[in-house]
């Protein structure tokens, strides 16, 4: 219809859009539009309202006593006409006798079934990639005035209610501090959201707080939800009672209520040194219920949003998996309890992963006393402790990041240690070949498994490897001659196309740690660790000497079938076979040279005495042309 204003009679086009609704007190209904004054800024497609058009707009709501609502919205001309949409608050919202709203309260159809499901760490269908944008505005966001304009101004790219509470989550996890101070002095002023955002510094309940008002003041319904935490200080199986030591949110998204704590979105304290650091954790947003109540216990067991509720008593029992052990692709742990026992001076925990993922551990700080093999879809440690006692053990992931992060931690109690096994300082994790040595270079290993028992003290492994790459093998152990000098003298290793050979002899019984490293030949830097196998000899009559020294002219391709022993016995003719490539003359020095013939077979024979001297070399000449012969081979000779 057109209207004339009366002073300058300019003609308007005005809509108008009448929508009428019968309030149903009786059941709960309410109004759609809160009456306060001092209500949130009205939103239209998840937006607030720019200041702007709510001048050219006129937005009338009106009621008769009996409970019909009214709402006439007037637009001015050549406005493209916007339907007057509901606020989902008011959905959200319940009557009370005194006709005051208040949040509806859980119930059956905000449940999520416990124990979880694996099905998803969100408790709704989220793609992280479609937040980016939304993610990066938001971040970057800063402080005009006061918290109705920074509300306005983060919800310009937010265009749902899931956005809305999705900037305001990213602001206040990327400019809110943990007030370490202000938490233990209780002060209240500090939590005030005015105070807030002056200091940009709060503890939990500031935290909840502000986070409740800025989506309050956006139209979206949230409660703030008391209850206690296995946060900082935590220590585990400790009981709680009394006050509560912490505070998070529950939004409404989509007909449900979820879940949301900012305060452990936004960083961590440095257990040492009581310090906060920025470091945005994405588990507690919108957390699957299920996986929130291993550290969030609220006052009200509804606000558990599980099927069946938890108790406080299986709060403080249940195994307490850090939020790192789900945001690296853990999916269980067995034991499923913090406090764990030896069982014939061995205990044993194993992962489950949804992919293939590198893990370590720390026995009382200390990467000892544990064989930990990496398995396609997780892991398996074996801990024996040293010596009776209490320990602390920790479980690390590496995940997709380059950073080891505590994903696990347990209480160990050993009554009585195995003083039979006694594992080599120096046997680092992993140990055993798996999906990591493959991708390194690895190939088919002769021994798949991570410990290798011999009766006589010797050992051969074989495994194929990539073209391209360098293999490096070491031996180690806690007592006898094995030293940073013979540590590779007691390994030999031999080369036949893509396979290798390592030859192990023990110079004693005991156990040993054999380490691979890997290398790209064509680039620079130093080997890389893959792993270790543990290599067990009961037979104390082993007394293997040490391999003979190699040089670099040894090449990758060839192979010594005798003497195998680097100590050769004074006043004898020695015997000598190798296959050697490339090489035009070949020969033995010790007080007097000897030639080396090349067989039919393709082998260089032939025999040494090595009386008179101390020292046997054995020497190739690989150009006929030239008179320049290098060592390939070192032997030390028995002194008389």
């Amino acid at each position: 219809m057109e209207l004339k204003k009366d002073s300058n009679a300019v003609s308007i086009d005005m809509l108008l859009i009448v929508h009428s609704e019968k309030r149903r007190a009786a059941q709960g209904a309410h109004s759609d539009r809160p009456a306060d004054p001092g209500a949130p800024p009205q939103r239209r497609g998840g937006n607030l309202v720019e200041k702007q058009h709510a001048q050219q707009t006129q937005v009338i709501t009106s009621y008769n006593n009996q409970g019909t609502q009214l709402t006439v919205e007037v637009h001015p001309r050549d406005a493209m006409p916007q339907l007057f949409k509901k606020f989902s608050l008011a959905k959200r919202l319940q009557v009370d006798k005194n006709g005051n709203t208040r949040p509806r309260q859980p119930g059956g159809k905000d449940t999520h079934a416990y124990p979880w499901d694996r099905s998803s760490l969100k408790s709704m269908p989220l793609d992280l990639r479609e937040f980016e944008k939304l993610d990066t505005y938001a971040s970057q966001v800063t402080v005009k005035s006061g918290l109705e304009e920074l509300v306005s101004d983060l919800l310009q790219e937010a265009h749902s209610d899931l956005e809305i509470v999705r900037a305001i989550w990213i602001w206040i996890c990327h400019h809110i501090e943990y007030d370490i101070e202000a938490a233990q002095e209780k002060d209240r002023q500090a939590f005030k959201p005015t105070a807030i955002l002056q200091t940009q510094k709060t503890n939990c309940d500031g935290y909840a707080g502000l986070f409740e008002r800025m989506c309050r003041i956006a139209g979206v319904q949230c409660v703030t939800v008391p209850g206690y935490s296995k946060g900082f200080g935590y220590q585990l199986g400790q009981s709680f009672s009394g006050e509560f030591d912490h505070a998070w949110n529950a939004v409404f998204l989509e007909g449900r209520w979820h879940l949301v704590d900012s305060t452990w979105g936004s960083g961590l304290v440095d257990s040492s040194t009581s310090k906060f650091t920025f470091l945005y954790n994405e588990f507690y947003f919108l957390t699957h219920p299920a996986l929130f109540i291993e550290d969030h216990f609220p006052d009200n067991k509804n606000w558990q949003l599980l099927k069946p509720p938890q108790s406080l008593r299986q709060f403080e029992n249940n195994m307490y998996h850090k939020s790192e052990f789900y945001n690296k692709g853990m999916l269980s742990a067995q034991p499923q309890t913090s406090i764990i026992k030896t069982v014939n001076g061995k205990a044993t925990v194993t992962i489950e992963s949804c992919a293939p993922t590198l893990f370590m551990f720390m026995l009382n700080g200390k990467q000892e006393h544990g064989l930990l093999s990496l398995r396609k879809n997780g892991m398996k440690l074996d801990v024996y402790p040293p010596t009776a006692g209490t320990y602390k053990l920790q479980i690390f992931a590496k995940g997709n990041s380059e950073i080891y992060s505590s994903v696990l931690e347990y209480t160990l109690k050993c009554h009585c240690a195995d003083m039979d096994v006694r594992l080599p300082a120096e046997l680092h994790q992993p140990v055993g070949p798996s999906w990591f040595s493959e991708q390194m270079g690895i190939t088919k290993p002769s021994h798949p498994e991570p410990v290798i028992y011999t009766s006589d003290g010797r050992c051969s492994v074989s495994f194929g490897v990539e073209e391209g790459i360098s293999v490096l093998a070491s031996l180690h152990g806690d007592d006898g001659p094995v030293t940073e000098e013979t540590q590779r003298r007691y390994i030999f290793q031999l080369h036949r196309e893509k396979q290798t050979e390592l030859k192990v002899q023990l110079p004693h019984a005991g156990k040993f740690a054999l380490k691979i490293f890997v290398k790209k030949r064509q680039e620079p830097g130093n080997y890389l660790f893959v792993f270790n196998y543990l290599i067990c000899c009961t037979n104390t009559k082993v007394n293997w000497p040490v391999f003979p020294e190699s040089f670099g002219n040894w090449g990758v391709d060839n192979e010594l079938l005798e003497p195998l022993s680097g100590v050769l016995p004074a006043n004898r003719n020695v015997p000598f076979k190798l296959k050697l490539h490339g090489v035009a003359k070949a020969l033995v020095k010790g007080q007097d040279t000897w030639p080396l013939t090349l067989s039919p077979e393709g082998y260089w024979e032939g025999s040494c005495s090595t009386a008179g001297c101390r020292e046997v070399y054995v020497m190739v000449l690989e150009n006929a042309n030239h008179s320049f012969y290098s060592y390939i081979l070192k032997y030390q000779v028995n002194a008389q």
